[in-house]
Protein backbone atom coordinates (compact mmCIF):
# COMPACT_ATOMS: atom_id res chain seq x y z
CA UNK A 1 0.00 0.00 0.00
CA UNK A 2 2.86 2.51 0.80
CA UNK A 3 5.07 1.85 -2.61
CA UNK A 4 1.75 2.14 -4.62
CA UNK A 5 1.10 5.54 -2.49
CA UNK A 6 4.72 6.33 -3.20
CA UNK A 7 3.90 5.91 -6.97
CA UNK A 8 0.99 7.56 -6.95
CA UNK A 9 2.67 10.82 -5.71
CA UNK A 10 5.67 10.47 -7.76
CA UNK A 11 3.75 10.00 -10.68
CA UNK A 12 1.39 12.86 -10.03
CA UNK A 13 4.23 15.05 -9.52
CA UNK A 14 5.92 14.00 -12.89
CA UNK A 15 3.16 13.70 -15.19
CA UNK A 16 2.33 17.22 -15.77
CA UNK A 17 6.39 18.07 -16.83
CA UNK A 18 6.17 14.82 -19.22
CA UNK A 19 2.87 16.22 -20.72
CA UNK A 20 3.89 19.41 -21.10
CA UNK A 21 7.29 17.75 -22.99
CA UNK A 22 5.18 15.39 -25.09
CA UNK A 23 2.68 19.11 -26.34
CA UNK A 24 6.44 20.36 -27.00
CA UNK A 25 7.75 17.74 -29.01
CA UNK A 26 4.23 17.14 -30.98
CA UNK A 27 4.37 20.71 -32.12
CA UNK A 28 8.37 20.87 -32.55
CA UNK A 29 7.43 17.30 -35.03
CA UNK A 30 4.18 18.72 -36.50
CA UNK A 31 6.29 22.08 -37.75
CA UNK A 32 8.76 19.59 -39.21
CA UNK A 33 6.43 17.74 -41.10
CA UNK A 34 4.97 21.17 -42.10
CA UNK A 35 8.62 22.47 -43.40
CA UNK A 36 8.59 24.95 -40.64
CA UNK A 37 11.10 25.41 -38.02
CA UNK A 38 8.63 25.17 -35.19
CA UNK A 39 8.80 26.48 -31.52
CA UNK A 40 11.04 25.67 -28.73
CA UNK A 41 9.83 22.54 -26.98
CA UNK A 42 9.49 23.86 -24.30
CA UNK A 43 6.68 26.44 -25.47
CA UNK A 44 3.95 25.15 -23.59
CA UNK A 45 5.73 25.56 -20.32
CA UNK A 46 6.20 29.30 -21.38
CA UNK A 47 2.46 29.30 -22.21
CA UNK A 48 0.94 28.25 -19.18
CA UNK A 49 3.37 30.46 -16.91
CA UNK A 50 2.49 33.48 -19.68
CA UNK A 51 -1.51 32.38 -18.91
CA UNK A 52 -0.76 32.30 -14.60
CA UNK A 53 0.40 36.03 -14.95
CA UNK A 54 -2.92 37.23 -16.38
CA UNK A 55 -5.31 39.01 -14.83
CA UNK A 56 -8.06 36.64 -13.70
CA UNK A 57 -10.82 37.83 -15.81
CA UNK A 58 -13.37 35.13 -15.74
CA UNK A 59 -17.51 35.44 -17.17
CA UNK A 60 -18.58 34.10 -13.69
CA UNK A 61 -18.19 32.27 -10.67
CA UNK A 62 -19.11 28.97 -11.93
CA UNK A 63 -16.32 28.94 -15.26
CA UNK A 64 -13.77 29.43 -12.46
CA UNK A 65 -14.65 26.59 -10.13
CA UNK A 66 -15.18 24.27 -13.54
CA UNK A 67 -11.64 24.65 -14.09
CA UNK A 68 -10.44 23.51 -10.83
CA UNK A 69 -12.40 20.84 -10.95
CA UNK A 70 -11.92 19.66 -14.47
CA UNK A 71 -7.56 20.16 -13.40
CA UNK A 72 -8.42 17.74 -10.17
CA UNK A 73 -10.47 15.34 -11.90
CA UNK A 74 -6.94 14.72 -14.75
CA UNK A 75 -5.03 14.70 -11.37
CA UNK A 76 -6.60 12.65 -9.91
CA UNK A 77 -7.18 10.33 -13.16
CA UNK A 78 -3.52 9.70 -12.73
CA UNK A 79 -2.62 9.50 -9.32
CA UNK A 80 -5.21 6.21 -9.39
CA UNK A 81 -3.10 5.18 -12.81
CA UNK A 82 -0.08 5.31 -11.07
CA UNK A 83 -1.18 3.73 -7.83
CA UNK A 84 -2.64 0.95 -10.25
CA UNK A 85 -5.88 1.30 -9.27
CA UNK A 86 -9.09 -0.31 -10.96
CA UNK A 87 -9.49 0.93 -14.20
CA UNK A 88 -13.69 1.58 -13.99
CA UNK A 89 -12.47 4.18 -11.46
CA UNK A 90 -10.09 5.69 -13.23
CA UNK A 91 -12.72 5.71 -16.76
CA UNK A 92 -15.29 7.60 -14.38
CA UNK A 93 -13.32 10.30 -12.88
CA UNK A 94 -11.67 10.88 -16.25
CA UNK A 95 -14.99 11.31 -17.79
CA UNK A 96 -15.49 13.77 -14.24
CA UNK A 97 -12.87 15.74 -15.27
CA UNK A 98 -14.23 16.28 -19.34
CA UNK A 99 -18.10 16.58 -18.11
CA UNK A 100 -16.70 19.69 -15.48
CA UNK A 101 -15.08 21.56 -19.02
CA UNK A 102 -18.25 21.27 -20.81
CA UNK A 103 -20.20 22.52 -18.20
CA UNK A 104 -17.99 25.70 -17.73
CA UNK A 105 -18.56 26.34 -21.55
CA UNK A 106 -21.92 26.05 -21.03
CA UNK A 107 -22.67 28.15 -18.67
CA UNK A 108 -21.54 31.33 -20.66
CA UNK A 109 -23.87 32.68 -23.63
CA UNK A 110 -20.94 32.57 -26.07
CA UNK A 111 -21.76 31.02 -29.50
CA UNK A 112 -18.45 29.43 -29.90
CA UNK A 113 -18.30 28.15 -26.62
CA UNK A 114 -22.02 26.38 -26.65
CA UNK A 115 -21.45 24.68 -30.00
CA UNK A 116 -18.07 23.86 -28.74
CA UNK A 117 -19.07 22.17 -25.61
CA UNK A 118 -22.20 20.36 -27.84
CA UNK A 119 -19.45 19.25 -29.85
CA UNK A 120 -16.72 17.82 -27.06
CA UNK A 121 -20.04 16.15 -25.39
CA UNK A 122 -20.45 14.52 -29.24
CA UNK A 123 -17.02 13.38 -28.87
CA UNK A 124 -17.09 11.71 -25.56
CA UNK A 125 -20.16 9.58 -26.82
CA UNK A 126 -17.63 8.82 -29.46
CA UNK A 127 -14.64 7.92 -27.56
CA UNK A 128 -16.01 6.61 -24.42
CA UNK A 129 -17.99 3.44 -25.43
CA UNK A 130 -14.57 2.73 -27.11
CA UNK A 131 -12.89 3.26 -24.10
CA UNK A 132 -15.22 0.96 -21.74
CA UNK A 133 -14.84 -1.78 -24.40
CA UNK A 134 -10.85 -2.04 -24.10
CA UNK A 135 -11.26 -2.02 -20.78
CA UNK A 136 -14.03 -4.98 -20.79
CA UNK A 137 -11.66 -6.67 -23.41
CA UNK A 138 -8.28 -6.23 -20.58
CA UNK A 139 -10.11 -7.73 -17.96
CA UNK A 140 -11.88 -10.75 -20.28
CA UNK A 141 -7.96 -11.39 -21.02
CA UNK A 142 -6.38 -10.63 -17.62
CA UNK A 143 -9.38 -11.87 -14.98
CA UNK A 144 -9.40 -8.19 -13.51
CA UNK A 145 -9.85 -4.32 -14.29
CA UNK A 146 -7.21 -3.81 -11.60
CA UNK A 147 -3.94 -2.25 -12.98
CA UNK A 148 -1.62 -4.08 -10.62
CA UNK A 149 -2.82 -7.36 -11.82
CA UNK A 150 -2.08 -6.42 -16.18
CA UNK A 151 1.31 -5.49 -15.17
CA UNK A 152 1.76 -8.88 -13.88
CA UNK A 153 0.82 -10.85 -16.96
CA UNK A 154 3.81 -12.84 -18.48
CA UNK A 155 2.89 -11.84 -21.75
CA UNK A 156 1.85 -8.73 -23.94
CA UNK A 157 -1.45 -7.89 -23.85
CA UNK A 158 -1.15 -6.62 -27.79
CA UNK A 159 -0.26 -10.26 -29.05
CA UNK A 160 -3.85 -11.10 -28.19
CA UNK A 161 -5.72 -7.80 -28.26
CA UNK A 162 -4.00 -6.14 -31.52
CA UNK A 163 -7.49 -4.36 -32.71
CA UNK A 164 -8.77 -3.84 -29.31
CA UNK A 165 -5.85 -1.81 -29.43
CA UNK A 166 -6.46 -0.16 -32.44
CA UNK A 167 -10.17 0.63 -30.87
CA UNK A 168 -8.09 2.46 -28.35
CA UNK A 169 -5.93 4.41 -30.86
CA UNK A 170 -9.53 5.68 -32.06
CA UNK A 171 -10.47 6.64 -28.65
CA UNK A 172 -6.72 8.45 -28.34
CA UNK A 173 -7.24 10.40 -31.54
CA UNK A 174 -10.27 12.20 -30.79
CA UNK A 175 -9.33 12.30 -27.23
CA UNK A 176 -6.06 14.46 -28.18
CA UNK A 177 -8.40 16.67 -30.49
CA UNK A 178 -6.39 15.92 -33.17
CA UNK A 179 -7.32 15.86 -36.59
CA UNK A 180 -9.44 14.30 -38.02
CA UNK A 181 -11.37 14.62 -35.04
CA UNK A 182 -10.21 18.13 -33.66
CA UNK A 183 -13.61 19.44 -33.83
CA UNK A 184 -14.18 21.15 -30.13
CA UNK A 185 -11.05 22.77 -29.41
CA UNK A 186 -8.70 22.51 -32.38
CA UNK A 187 -5.15 23.59 -31.22
CA UNK A 188 -4.19 24.53 -34.78
CA UNK A 189 -3.72 28.49 -35.96
CA UNK A 190 -6.61 28.95 -37.83
CA UNK A 191 -8.39 28.25 -34.22
CA UNK A 192 -6.20 30.15 -32.16
CA UNK A 193 -8.78 32.95 -31.47
CA UNK A 194 -11.89 31.30 -31.15
CA UNK A 195 -11.56 27.44 -29.77
CA UNK A 196 -14.80 25.90 -29.36
CA UNK A 197 -14.97 24.54 -25.98
CA UNK A 198 -12.16 26.89 -24.53
CA UNK A 199 -13.20 29.96 -26.23
CA UNK A 200 -14.12 31.71 -23.03
CA UNK A 201 -11.64 30.31 -20.24
CA UNK A 202 -8.58 32.77 -19.70
CA UNK A 203 -5.90 33.26 -17.86
CA UNK A 204 -5.37 30.89 -14.80
CA UNK A 205 -8.18 29.49 -15.78
CA UNK A 206 -7.26 28.49 -19.75
CA UNK A 207 -3.75 27.57 -18.11
CA UNK A 208 -4.94 24.71 -15.39
CA UNK A 209 -7.10 23.24 -18.51
CA UNK A 210 -3.66 23.12 -20.40
CA UNK A 211 -2.41 21.47 -17.49
CA UNK A 212 -5.54 18.99 -17.40
CA UNK A 213 -5.06 18.54 -21.26
CA UNK A 214 -1.45 17.29 -20.33
CA UNK A 215 -2.54 15.17 -17.37
CA UNK A 216 -5.02 13.54 -19.76
CA UNK A 217 -2.26 12.59 -22.74
CA UNK A 218 -0.22 10.92 -19.51
CA UNK A 219 -3.13 9.16 -18.85
CA UNK A 220 -4.40 7.98 -22.06
CA UNK A 221 -0.42 6.63 -22.99
CA UNK A 222 -0.23 5.03 -19.60
CA UNK A 223 -3.26 3.17 -20.91
CA UNK A 224 -1.77 2.49 -24.27
CA UNK A 225 1.29 1.22 -22.18
CA UNK A 226 -0.86 -1.66 -20.58
CA UNK A 227 -0.67 -3.60 -23.50
CA UNK A 228 3.47 -3.97 -23.44
CA UNK A 229 3.34 -4.43 -19.73
CA UNK A 230 6.13 -7.42 -19.66
CA UNK A 231 8.79 -5.01 -20.76
CA UNK A 232 10.15 -1.32 -20.27
CA UNK A 233 11.91 -1.37 -23.51
CA UNK A 234 9.08 -2.71 -25.29
CA UNK A 235 6.38 -0.10 -23.78
CA UNK A 236 8.80 2.43 -24.44
CA UNK A 237 8.78 1.76 -28.63
CA UNK A 238 5.18 1.28 -28.42
CA UNK A 239 4.16 4.57 -26.98
CA UNK A 240 6.57 6.40 -29.47
CA UNK A 241 5.39 4.45 -32.21
CA UNK A 242 1.66 5.14 -30.96
CA UNK A 243 1.91 8.68 -30.40
CA UNK A 244 4.18 9.75 -34.04
CA UNK A 245 1.35 8.01 -35.81
CA UNK A 246 -1.29 10.17 -34.04
CA UNK A 247 1.27 13.14 -35.31
CA UNK A 248 0.68 11.48 -38.73
CA UNK A 249 -2.69 11.03 -38.89
CA UNK A 250 -2.59 14.87 -37.34
CA UNK A 251 -0.92 16.08 -40.04
CA UNK A 252 -1.88 14.17 -42.92
CA UNK A 253 -5.79 14.23 -42.23
CA UNK A 254 -8.76 17.50 -42.68
CA UNK A 255 -11.21 17.68 -40.30
CA UNK A 256 -14.09 15.72 -40.67
CA UNK A 257 -17.61 16.52 -39.44
CA UNK A 258 -19.27 14.92 -36.45
CA UNK A 259 -21.43 13.25 -38.22
CA UNK A 260 -18.89 11.24 -39.79
CA UNK A 261 -16.84 10.76 -36.02
CA UNK A 262 -20.03 9.06 -34.44
CA UNK A 263 -20.68 7.00 -38.03
CA UNK A 264 -17.60 5.99 -38.82
CA UNK A 265 -15.21 5.87 -36.14
CA UNK A 266 -17.62 5.00 -33.38
CA UNK A 267 -19.02 1.99 -35.38
CA UNK A 268 -15.81 1.10 -36.70
CA UNK A 269 -14.18 0.98 -33.11
CA UNK A 270 -17.44 -1.19 -32.15
CA UNK A 271 -17.05 -3.71 -34.90
CA UNK A 272 -13.16 -3.91 -34.19
CA UNK A 273 -13.45 -4.73 -30.65
CA UNK A 274 -16.50 -7.09 -30.93
CA UNK A 275 -14.30 -8.98 -33.84
CA UNK A 276 -11.55 -8.91 -30.91
CA UNK A 277 -13.65 -9.76 -27.41
CA UNK A 278 -15.19 -12.64 -29.80
CA UNK A 279 -11.75 -14.21 -30.45
CA UNK A 280 -10.77 -13.60 -26.64
CA UNK A 281 -14.03 -15.47 -25.87
CA UNK A 282 -12.90 -18.29 -28.35
CA UNK A 283 -9.68 -18.80 -26.88
CA UNK A 284 -11.08 -19.28 -23.22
Amino acid sequence: MIVKLFFGIVGLAVAPFLGGLIAGLDRKITARMQSRFGPPVLQPFYDVFKLLGKTPSAVNAWLVLCSYLALMGSALAVFLFFYQADLLLIFFVMTISAVFQVMGALSVNSPFSQVGAQRELLQMLAYEPLIIIVFIGIALKTGSFSIEVIYAQQAPLLYSMPLLFLTLGVALTIKLRKSPFDISASHHGHQEIVRGVLTEYTGPQLAMLEVAHWLDVVLILGLCSLFWATSLLGMIVLLLVTYFLEILVDNISARLTWQWMLERALASGIILSVVNLLWLYALK
